[in-house]
């Protein structure tokens, strides 16, 4: 019988492709599925499909939960500058 996950039991294990990075890192740069789809290359739906994984993997359910998590465990730059799309 597999016991259940719980969020703070395997936190030090999660671990994030280098494309799940990359996309995680484009997604909190402000873009949509659709621009980061463009910028590599693949589909909107492989753009989806890695969000999935990444929600799934951090125990999240939207973008700004996946950036919180994902810096919190150290996996992305917590990087406090304005994003390169805003006004000066």
């Amino acid at each position: 019988m597999a016991t259940p996950k719980h969020k703070g039991s395997d936190e030090r294990s999660v671990k994030l492709t280098k494309r799940e990075i990359e996309v995680l890192s484009l997604i909190i740069e402000g873009r949509s599925s659709k621009e980061v789809a463009d910028l590599l290359f693949v589909s909107k739906r492989t753009v989806d499909f890695h969000l999935a994984n990444i929600y799934d993997k951090l125990q999240v359910s939207n973008r700004v939960q996946a950036f919180r998590r994902a810096a919190s465990l150290g996996l992305i730059p917590f990087d406090t500058q304005k994003p390169p799309y805003a006004e000066s």
